[in-house]
């Protein structure tokens, strides 16, 4: 296996060279977890592993809690299928907790203020109610507990989700809303520490495979311990090689074949083709100039490599920035992309 093996399994992994899903939680599932702080572009990188998906379809999805919006792995939000958030807040929580301490220790935000907080917010949502982070500020007020500092505010509300107490309500126009956890989310069968480990390996190299274990550290937010003994126990499940001398790890059996439908993609901002690994120079194309921010915004790739960026103009245009030496038939393809990108939007989605 080479690195050019290594893209195309990656690409056929994470559904982007043959999209088969259905339904946005189905995409959400296969991950384990999606980033999705770019609400508008987590919305484009489930669309893009779907066979047919409009941007109204997965809002839907959302809405409806198929798929939910909360704080797990990293400091940063996910969309999370909602059979799965239980099990993985678990998991991760401890550990996001730890990465934000010097923010609550900022704001002076200790174990007290926290647990005064969360029973504001969790009084205030009960009987199904959902409410804008806003709302929640003026309640929290009025409860003696400071939260007109925006950052402040969000460590808080953070806290309330790594909890358990709050996840993603349904829109309220243009804003997003907050909802009871125990109401939100079904009761699921809970899983040990080892089975949870195990299950979020398994997603992992499933969904994003070839990567190195420092690769699903850094996707998990795990320790390096806890990263290897998941690996460990679904170790029979996976097949390791050398490439470049660095150990990769991919699922053992991978299933049919399936022909690629797609080979050119505007990926969104955050996608999980490249913000899930830690080393990211494999999708580098040799005349590409994409800075640190071009390999975590919006980037135009062909045949798994990054050959330029773009980004929305107005309503409904694309403005391209490619790399020089493209063919016409990577023109075509681009041309191609940008038709599906809109036609996702619809005429009069924003």
């Amino acid at each position: 296996m080479n690195t050019s093996d290594v893209l195309a399994h990656r690409l056929r992994n994470q559904k982007l060279s043959s999209p088969d899903f259905a339904e946005p939680a189905e995409v959400v599932r296969w991950f384990g977890a999606v980033q999705a702080q770019d609400f508008n572009a987590a919305k484009w990188a489930l669309a893009l592993r779907m066979c047919e998906a409009t941007n109204a379809a997965i809002k839907s999805a959302y809405d409806e809690g198929r798929i939910v919006r909360t704080h797990v792995m990293r400091p940063t939000w996910h969309f999370v299928a909602r059979e799965d958030i239980r099990w993985l807040l678990q998991l991760t929580a401890p550990r996001v907790n730890i990465k934000s301490g010097s923010g609550y220790r900022m704001f002076e935000l200790d174990a007290a203020t926290f647990k005064r907080s969360n029973k504001v917010i969790a009084n205030a949502l009960k009987g199904g109610k959902h409410l804008t982070r806003s709302a929640l500020k003026t309640l929290l007020n009025r409860a003696g507990i400071a939260a007109d500092n925006p950052v402040r505010l969000a460590h808080i509300v953070l806290r309330a989700e790594l909890d358990g107490v709050v996840c993603s309500g349904p829109m309220a126009g243009k804003q997003f809303t907050y909802m009871l956890f125990d109401e939100r989310v079904p009761a699921t069968k809970a899983l040990t520490r080892e089975e949870a480990l195990a299950e979020l390996a398994r997603r992992y190299f499933k969904s994003h495979g070839p990567a190195t274990v420092q690769d699903f550290v850094w996707w998990s937010g795990l320790t390096v311990a806890d990263a290897n003994r998941a690996i460990e126990l679904i170790d029979r499940d996976l097949r390791k090689e050398m490439v470049e001398e660095k150990l990769y790890v991919r699922p053992r059996l991978a299933g049919a074949a399936t022909r690629a439908k797609y080979s050119t993609h505007l990926l969104p901002a955050f996608d999980e083709y490249n913000v899930a690994y830690k080393a990211r120079h494999l999708v580098m194309d040799a005349q590409s100039q994409l800075s640190t921010w071009g390999f975590l915004g919006p980037m135009i790739i062909v045949d798994g490599k990054a050959v330029g960026t773009w980004k929305r103009a107005g309503d409904k245009g694309i403005t391209l920035n490619t790399s020089n030496g493209l063919n016409k038939s990577h023109k075509l393809a681009i041309a191609a992309a940008v038709e599906r990108y809109t036609a996702f939007l619809g005429l009069d989605e924003q």
